[in-house]
């Protein structure tokens, strides 16, 4: 493979702060936040004592559950310095998400913001944990439910009941030397897994993607040189960090670069076009809908934009045309579509800045360098003839370590000669440019977040009235697509669709609440029985006029 880098997250800081210390890291537009290498290094060994200083050992997990806040950025590079997995958690998570989350990665530590917008995290947290306030954090202490769980920190200065705040954790460090971090720090190997990522799956619960230092240092690296990011470019990103596309194409990227990272909290058209604005940023990341977003803001509000050049549109299927006005519009003559997933650590083809134009907006591009790529029969698992749709199959060094305590979903999901079956369909043209032309699972993609149906199905299953639900992707031109839920009740009873939607609210995210909802006797069927659920999503598509979205081109 080209250009490896064999080397841990923290050994790669280490290097850049040593190489450009004055540099400018991490800048926020929107809060008194900026730091050079040589500070971004310092404030993530204190990071790494905080976490050792508080028992943390490496290999442990810690979950961080928090919008891009620059706190998320310094425990990325803190915990990997010392060796800590960090468990990313989903921003729109709720109780029974999060319950099952920090269970199932066997979480010593929960890190958190008090909440975002009208979701109060520490709420939630206290659904879970009842009598977490009564227990103060000085002391670990843990619960029944969730017995490795052993802390609870905000990542603020207020005090909470309950929760140590940002710099009670950072006192956790005092005491410890940098000769001890320099230990933890060179008993961390690239092999070592150290970011745990929730993903959707075949299963339909949510599965834990194990990567290692080796997996996305390359990842990031091989992203960068595609969309040709250098130490001189200013990378806006309104993605969350909590996915691969901010905490690896993004904010890491930047890092094999020493480039500048110009973090936004959470996506807002206005707010990223200021900071892009305010920043002189040469590059920005987005999922189509943000980048829809922005296009409708410039219609009306004026930014001076000037500086931008690059970046990558990826999460979703893009939209040919807005590829196009992206371009023409916003002035990014070298952005960039990739694709991937998570368990790929996550791109595993991407466009190139010097593609033609044509390639650039309906494809998403060849393999990185480094990844091998193949199309094959679903049925037979042979390779197909260039041209020919079949199941994307990848392997190479993103492939990840697999799945977190579950040994036959990683079975199932690399095969014995190291090929990682994305469960996405495609077509390879002679050259290798590849087009997404479906799922073989009934993924719902919707705004860059992973929807898996089952797992929709089985929480309205829960519900007293209904006794089947079937959950499909409906198409959708801002958010590529939307959850719609066809419920049968039970005999007897009615419901509406406000109703069966308060159920959902609290419990699980917003975006997996269906946008639409209809109550039927039963579903279209194959003679043995089988529902197919295709036949759904062609009905619902008529019933609700979508065919404009449907027809959408992506690449």
């Amino acid at each position: 493979m080209p250009n490896v880098l064999h080397q841990t997250i923290g050994d790669l800081l280490d290097e850049v702060s040593e190489r450009l210390p004055d540099k400018e890291a991490m800048v926020y537009a929107d809060r008194p936040v900026r730091l050079s290498y040589k500070r971004l290094r310092e404030e993530a060994d204190r990071v790494a004592k905080a976490l050792i200083g508080l028992g943390i050992r490496k290999g442990e997990s810690i979950a961080l559950w928090a919008t891009n806040v620059p706190e998320w950025i310094l425990l990325q590079m803190g915990s990997a310095k010392m060796g800590a997995v960090l468990v990313t958690v989903n921003t729109q998570y709720r109780s029974t998400e999060l319950e099952y989350l920090l269970k199932q990665s066997d979480s010593a530590v929960i890190f958190l913001v008090e909440g975002v917008k009208q979701t109060h995290y520490v709420e939630i947290l206290s659904s879970v944990l009842p009598e977490f306030t009564r227990h103060p954090q000085e002391q670990p202490y843990t619960y029944p439910a969730l017995p490795k769980l052993r802390y609870r920190i905000l990542l603020a200065d207020k005090q909470v009941p309950g929760l140590l705040n940002w710099p009670e954790f950072l006192a956790h460090g005092a005491g410890v030397t940098d000769e001890v971090l320099k230990e933890y720090q060179e008993n961390t190997r690239p092999e070592d897994v150290i970011n745990i990522q929730y993903t959707s799956g075949t299963t339909g619960f949510p599965k834990g993607v194990m990567l290692t230092h080796y997996n996305i240092v390359n990842n990031a690296n091989a992203v960068a040189d595609a969309m040709n990011l250098r130490e001189e470019d200013r990378l806006c990103f309104p993605v969350p960090l909590f996915h691969c596309f901010g905490c690896v194409m993004s904010s890491l990227a930047c890092v094999t670069k020493g480039a500048t990272m110009v973090p936004v909290e959470y996506f807002e058209p206005n707010a990223v076009l200021k900071a892009v604005e305010q920043e002189a940023c040469t590059g920005l990341q987005g999922v189509p809908m943000m980048f829809i977003s922005e296009l409708e803001t410039l219609k009306t509000t004026p930014y001076d934009i000037g500086t931008l050049r690059k970046g990558i549109m990826a999460g979703s299927p893009c939209p040919v045309e807005v590829m196009k006005q992206v371009i023409g519009t916003m002035g990014m003559e070298e952005v960039t579509i990739a694709y991937g997933q998570t368990e790929s650590s996550p791109v595993i083809t991407q466009t190139r800045i010097d593609d033609p134009l044509e390639r650039r907006v309906t494809t998403v591009g060849r393999k990185l360098d480094g990844v091998e790529v193949k199309i094959v029969d679903p049925a037979t698992g042979e390779p197909v003839p260039y041209g020919q749709q079949g199941e994307l199959c990848a392997r190479g060094y993103s492939i990840m370590a697999g799945y977190y305590n579950m040994p036959e979903a990683t079975a199932q999901a690399i095969d014995a000669e190291g090929w990682l079956h994305t469960g996405d369909l495609a077509v390879m043209d002679e050259a290798g440019y590849c087009n997404i032309t479906g799922r073989l699972k009934d993924m719902i993609i919707r705004g860059g977040e992973n929807i898996y149906p089952r797992e929709i199905e089985e929480f309205l299953y829960r519900h007293p009235k209904i006794a089947d639900v079937q959950v499909v992707g409906l198409p959708d031109i801002k958010y590529g697509e939307e959850v719609c839920a066809v419920i049968r009740l039970r005999e007897g009873e009615t419901a509406t669709a406000e109703e069966i939607r308060d159920f959902c609210r609290g419990h699980i995210s917003n975006h997996k609440i269906p946008r639409y909802i209809d109550f039927v006797q039963g579903y279209p069927a194959t003679a043995s029985g089988k529902i197919q659920k295709y036949r759904l999503r062609e009905i619902y598509i008529e019933k609700y006029n979508l065919q404009e979205a449907a027809a959408v081109i992506t690449a």
